[in-house]
């Protein structure tokens, strides 16, 4: 089976004036169906960039990008977009939900793009079977003011969710989250994971980094380091943590 993910020698540079900036130099990456993967480095490393190749957001300067066999480093910008949309999911770390849409509305509304001859009651049957499976069963008709961070954070997964795309890729998903609303999504991309979705994430932060299956760390636009995570961290783990922490700074502790 191919992997869903192949970079052979990507590359990427820009031109700002007359000045060349190499973002990602020579990398090759395989990531099989199913593998949970963080992709980590400071700014300016390279992962925003590389994370707009493998979203299909931006194309290599050279080299070779296989996506779930397709080759789609040199397709055209229409054929890019039909790709994002047939194979790929996203999740921000800013929700992008439409403010004064229902979460059911909002997870409908990318197949009225891409399934435009679907029948109504199919794509609310979906927009409500992908929201039950991200917990949010009763806030389906409650508009983003209405909702939580964490649950708006579940809306955009379930709104990612519902095309049931190859690879649902996410961009420091819990930056805009506290710990703990952090952990309760780290727990839900786990068992998304567990259930066969393959996710590849941007992060800054190493201990959400450890949630996940394996880590990639960049630096200057290549992969430094590309190992399993050997002490992955579960959510009871994570809140156990953060009560001893909590414990600790109370008064007499």
């Amino acid at each position: 089976m191919d992997p869903v993910i192949q970079l052979d020698a990507v590359h990427k540079t820009y031109r700002a004036g007359a000045v060349e900036v190499l973002a990602v130099r020579e990398v090759s990456l395989s990531i099989g169906r199913g593998e949970f993967v963080a992709i980590l480095g400071a700014s300016g490393s390279g992962k925003s960039t590389l994370m707009n190749i493998l979203g299909c957001l931006d194309r290599p300067t050279s080299g070779a990008y296989r996506l779930d066999g397709t080759d789609v480093s040199a397709l055209g910008r229409d054929a890019l977009a039909d790709i994002r949309n047939r194979k790929l999911g996203f999740v921000f770390q800013g929700f992008n939900l439409l403010s004064r849409t229902t979460a059911l509305d909002n997870v409908e509304l990318p197949m009225l793009y891409t399934h435009p001859l679907l029948p109504a009651r199919e794509r609310r049957a979906r927009a409500r079977g992908v929201l039950e499976r991200v917990g949010l069963a009763d806030r389906m008709d409650h508009v983003p003011s209405q909702l939580s961070g964490g649950q708006q954070q579940r809306v955009a997964i379930a709104r990612a969710l519902v095309l049931e795309p190859s690879l649902l890729l996410a961009d420091e998903p819990t930056g805009n989250l506290d710990s703990r609303t952090s952990i309760e999504i780290m727990d839900l991309f786990q068992a998304l994971n567990d259930g066969g979705i393959s996710i590849v994430m941007v992060t800054h932060e190493p201990d959400i980094a450890r949630f996940t299956k394996r880590n990639i760390v960049m630096r200057d636009g290549r992969i430094v380091r590309d190992a399993p995570v050997t002490s992955r961290l579960s959510s009871a783990a994570a809140l156990a943590v953060i009560e001893a922490e909590h414990h600790q700074m109370e008064p007499g502790a």
